[in-house]
């Protein structure tokens, strides 16, 4: 999948993965997608209430390669 810009927050821990994800959000405009990669396995359940709590889409939830990757359209 395609996406506008990318968040290496692998070996960084929670909650830095998700302050990370937030500020990158903010560089991008609305639609845009945002590809995070990080190795916090509780990155996983994180992404999931970031994205419901900040209005943000979930697009993608996955590893690849020993990291945690995500797709996150912003609202």
């Amino acid at each position: 999948m395609n996406y506008d810009k990318e968040l290496d927050a692998r070996g960084l821990n929670c909650p830095l993965p998700i302050i990370k994800t937030k500020k990158a959000l903010n560089d991008l405009g609305s639609g845009q997608v945002l590809r995070v990669t990080s190795t916090d396995s509780g990155s996983v359940k994180d992404m999931e209430a970031f994205a419901k709590q900040t209005g943000n889409e979930l697009l993608q939830s996955g590893e690849e390669g020993g990291s945690f990757v995500f797709l996150i359209k912003k609202k």
